[in-house]
């Protein structure tokens, strides 16, 4: 595991904060060691006779992983090569640009410490979602400010484990099914963050379809993402390796501002060596 101080940054600080919370620290989950979480771990740290330094090294990680036994059981739901490889055979696409994506674009880990997929709800769009079903957002919005708003924001991200208390709200605002539908298609999904209103192009019979596969594996998740790519023909510019153009359809026109294609081309390049 990658050693960790005060003021990391990168998905192995997600991680880490995912497992002080779920012991029972009340840590911001992000993918940034804040003193909340330096704290923690030297808490953690003192209380099962570590040195009590504030690092997350070789020692510190072993006892942390070992008091989330659940982190392990998971292992059959992790990426695997064959998966990488099957992808690309599947999508007549080199690996080592597989490899690339897979490093930049995925969320470092696909599910959460209880075993569910990771996901984000998004209250503007289920506001869509329900318009889209002749239900009107402004009847249910005034006491769920929370989950129902019409413009984009991040204001109301909880992250990690959280987000499914949002979900399970959206859902119980009323017993027609057109809620829970609508509110399931209202979340992203997995390592790749593919929102659920996307399950008809893609391919997957129903809402339920695409979320019962989410919850199987990443290797369902990076399917998906295949699927993405192909419906709205971004998989060519990932053939023909122009990074600028497959960030800018699959991360929007701010890609430049997050340099993913400078980062994509980047990984690339280091994964050509190693194959």
């Amino acid at each position: 595991m990658q050693i960790l101080k005060f003021k990391s940054k990168n998905a192995s600080v997600y991680l880490l904060e995912e497992i002080l919370n779920n012991i029972g620290y009340k840590v911001i989950i992000s993918d940034y060691f804040g003193l909340d979480t330096h704290n923690a771990v030297i808490d953690f740290q003192k209380k099962n006779k570590l040195v009590a330094d504030g690092i997350v090294g070789v020692k510190t990680w072993t006892v942390l992983l070992k008091t989330n036994e659940v982190v392990l059981n998971q292992k059959t739901k992790f990426l695997s090569e064959k998966d990488l490889i099957d992808f690309s055979k599947k999508f007549n696409l080199e690996l080592a640009a597989v490899k690339a994506v897979n490093e930049i674009e995925s969320s470092g880990k696909g599910f959460l410490l209880n075993g569910e997929p990771k996901i984000l709800f998004e209250g503007h769009v289920f506001w869509n979602e329900l318009l889209k079903r002749g239900i009107d957002p402004e009847d249910y919005n005034k006491n769920n400010p929370d989950i129902l708003y019409p413009k984009w924001t991040k204001k109301y991200y909880l992250g990690g484990e959280k987000e499914y208390k949002r979900l399970a709200k959206a859902i119980g605002l009323s017993n027609d099914d057109n809620f829970r539908e609508a509110a399931l298609c209202s979340a992203s999904w997995g390592s790749f963050q593919i929102m659920g209103y996307h399950f008809s192009k893609l391919g997957y019979k129903t809402i339920d379809e695409f979320v019962s596969k989410m919850k199987l594996s990443e290797a369902e998740h990076l399917n998906a993402f295949g699927l993405f790519l192909e419906k709205y023909d971004i998989l060519k510019y990932l053939r023909t390796k122009e990074w600028a153009k497959f960030a800018k359809n699959y991360n929007g026109i701010s890609y430049s501002i997050n340099q993913y294609d400078k980062k994509l081309e980047k990984a690339y390049n280091k994964y050509k060596k190693l194959l």
